[in-house]
């Protein structure tokens, strides 16, 4: 289903555009897509009864096209619940953008978050806004010539991944192993899978069989999900320093910034967290307490590059270091741009979305030489798109 909205030319917000404003965004389109997974995937918070298993992955879709002809694309997501959420609520503010400078990337953020702001600047309301963000500085480095990676200032060319889409609770142990395997022949750098089990033994369990499978070929990772409490964060942690593990992973809940500082401080084992946090103030109650050693921002989830570039600067000021969640397509270049050694997920999943792939060499992905964030629409993402509307003529 699709619909047209034609918006007159709004003012600008703040300034008045000047000289140096030579281009304007025309035209607009949003696209609401279900992914369908192959199996449902389950994690500890499906075993404890907080949700349900995931069977699906909604996504929003923005596409920005310019007077002077140049073009991004950028998407936000959603699991389990949320997806048309967003897409109605960036329909109510995407006619805001039509006759703007797309290169007043941060005036245009803070506008489409006052947009809607009675809704609050985080959750869906910011989640909504990146898929605008991320188009908007995919179209600058598109236009510029350069991978973003390049665009932000590149540490490195390539950036160490572990893959988490393997290790879920779902899967016996035996197709835990399988997948193991298989990611180390590919030449994924890491390996994670899922704890936070009721019984934290039968997690013990699996874990001492894939640590005893790896046998140090590449590093391995954990993830509670946050269904631990402290004491059986503590205690499961004490459990596992034998095995020299890269980081737990969000053992306690995503809020709970004194308990994570309480953890970091008594575990050798390194905490990570942060994926759930959808603003630049939540993630500076990690860093301010000193509660990760691996921050772990997600770009869609806290309202696109503009505001994740704050999330990063403040943890390159503590010496923090970084493993984005999720969405390697984006975070890849977010990573390589990252001062500190960083990390990446790689998930296979979204890889129908797109015609491009990801290049995986040595325990590292290749930064794409391609422009902007190296990817577009694939065929199959247009046949799962379920709404879209458009704002605005195309040029």
């Amino acid at each position: 289903m699709s619909s047209r909205v034609i918006a007159a030319n709004p003012p600008a917000a703040g300034l008045a555009l000047g000289e140096a404003s030579t281009d304007r965004i025309e035209w607009i389109r949003l696209s609401l897509v279900f992914l369908p997974l192959a199996t449902p995937i389950s994690d500890a918070k499906v075993l404890t009864g907080r949700q349900k298993p995931l069977t699906e992955i909604a996504f929003l879709f923005a596409e920005i096209e310019t007077k002077a002809g140049h073009a991004g694309v950028g998407f936000g997501y959603s699991k389990r619940a949320g997806g048309p959420g967003q897409y109605e609520h960036a329909k109510e503010i995407a006619g805001s953008l039509i006759g703007e400078d797309p290169n007043d990337i941060a005036r245009l953020w803070d506008k489409l978050v006052w947009a809607g702001a009675s809704v609050g600047r985080s959750g869906l309301a910011t989640q909504a806004i990146a898929a605008f963000d991320i188009a908007l500085w995919d179209l600058k480095a598109r236009r510029a010539g350069l991978p973003m990676a390049k665009l932000l200032g590149a540490h490195r060319d390539s950036v160490a991944c572990y893959n988490t889409s393997g290790g879920f609770l779902s899967s016996p142990l035996p197709e835990v192993l399988a997948n193991v395997e298989k990611s180390i022949e590919r030449g994924i750098g890491g390996i994670k899978i899922k704890v936070g089990q009721p019984d934290p033994m039968v997690d013990f369990e699996r874990v001492k069989a894939v640590h005893k499978l790896i046998d140090g070929r590449v590093q391995m990772m954990i993830d509670a999900n946050q269904q631990w409490d402290r004491v059986t964060a503590q205690r499961f942690g004490k459990l596992v320093e034998p095995l020299n593990l890269t980081w737990i992973e969000e053992p306690l809940d995503a809020y709970d910034a004194e308990g994570h500082a309480a953890l970091a401080a008594m575990l050798d084992t390194p905490i990570a967290t942060g994926e759930m946090l959808t603003s630049v103030a939540e993630h500076w109650e990690l860093i301010r307490h000193r509660s990760v050693d691996f921050i772990q921002p997600d770009a869609p989830r806290v309202g696109g590059i503009t505001p994740m570039l704050k999330i990063l600067a403040l943890a390159d000021h503590a010496r923090i270091r970084l493993a984005p969640h999720f969405a390697m397509e984006i975070h890849l270049h977010l990573s390589a741009s990252y001062a500190h050694e960083p990390w990446v997920e790689h998930f296979e999943w979204l890889e129908p979305m797109f015609n491009e792939r990801l290049v995986i060499r040595g325990g590292r992905m290749q930064v794409p030489n391609r422009p902007g964030f190296g990817f577009s629409l694939s065929e199959q993402a247009r046949r799962w798109t379920a709404q879209s509307a458009e704002f605005g003529q195309r040029p």
